[in-house]
């Protein structure tokens, strides 16, 4: 007991550029992280479980119509939602994960029931949505998800080809993905990851957020990860396991690991975007190659910090 814990968020990364941020729009972002960030930390302090306060954390973000995932979650091109999560404990590497889900309010609650309430990891769409039934979950209206924003941004582009990842339009928009990762004071560490996917998606699109191993991974030999940004390359790098893989095999401190992924790995491919992690020491690193990722963090021996630009 006793270990430092420590909480990270993200709430996506991309081409944030700063004239485009009104000071009003800012100020509610940095509201909504702090708050998030705050929920998740409480539960570290009450001796709680990272899984917990990970589920608590990304939940305070759904709930948000800033972020691109459940209540802000973007326009498919049939002009419905389609979310994905991922949670996954680094203690017992047991993991759950939903894709394809409509309707429900925190799918990264559904994605715990999955990892705790069932003999599997992964359910998707259909499937999954007569699991949550069977757990007495509610469906919410189509209007719960209704965000004029997120629906001028896809009546720009419907009809098209274009889909749009939330961060590589040069407007002032919201974007991508939410997620925490935690350490708690008994040293265990665990990750989330939440996401309405891309603007204007065809044929059952699923990006990395919900996949163990791409966007979310979590290991208490080695790290927990969140990752954000073009999932596609994140799929094809397997990016949250190469980072826990280069810790594990070449020794490398988070630091290094998370840096040389983001930094060079990705980027050889062509990806952008940025990842959050910690360790089972409490330690944090929030790498990304983008202009911004909306992003916080606290721990039991530094106040919250919540950040957007690089700076």
């Amino acid at each position: 007991m006793n270990n430092k814990f420590s909480i990270a968020i993200h709430g996506g990364a991309g081409t944030l550029v700063k004239g485009m941020m009104t000071p009003e729009l800012e100020a509610k972002y940095r509201v909504d992280l702090q708050a998030a960030i705050d929920a998740g930390y409480s539960v570290l302090e009450k001796g709680k479980s990272a899984v917990e306060a990970v589920e608590v954390a990304v939940k305070v973000l759904e709930d948000s119509p800033l972020f691109n995932a459940g209540k802000g979650a973007v326009f498919t091109a049939n002009e419905t939602h389609e979310m994905d999560a991922c949670i996954m404990d680094g203690n017992t590497l047991n993991a759950g994960a939903v894709s394809l889900i409509t309707g429900i309010k925190n799918p990264i609650s559904l994605a715990r029931d999955v990892m705790e309430k069932s003999e599997h990891v992964f359910l998707a769409g259909e499937g999954a949505h007569e699991f949550a039934k069977d757990l007495n979950y509610n469906f919410e209206d189509p209007s719960y998800f209704y965000d004029d924003f997120r629906h001028k941004q896809w009546l720009e582009i419907k009809d098209t080809d274009s889909f749009q990842l939330d961060h590589s339009t040069k407007k002032d928009s919201k974007f991508g993905t939410v997620g925490a990762v935690a350490c708690d004071q008994n040293g265990n560490i665990a990750a989330a990851t939440s996401t309405g996917g891309m603007t204007n998606k065809k044929w059952g699109r699923v990006g990395d957020s919900p996949m163990v191993g791409a966007g979310n991974y979590a290991n208490n030999k080695t790290c927990a990860i969140s990752c954000t940004g073009s999932g596609e390359f994140f799929i094809r790098g397997v990016v949250a396991y190469d980072v826990a893989c280069l810790m594990e095999h070449k020794n490398m401190s988070l630091e290094a690991a998370a840096s040389e992924v983001i930094h060079k790995r990705i980027l050889e491919i062509g990806g952008d975007g940025g990842l959050i992690a910690v360790d089972t020491n409490g330690n944090i690193s929030m790498p990304f190659n983008t202009e911004g990722m909306y992003r916080a963090t606290k721990s039991s021996d530094s106040k919250a910090v919540v950040s957007i630009y690089k700076d």
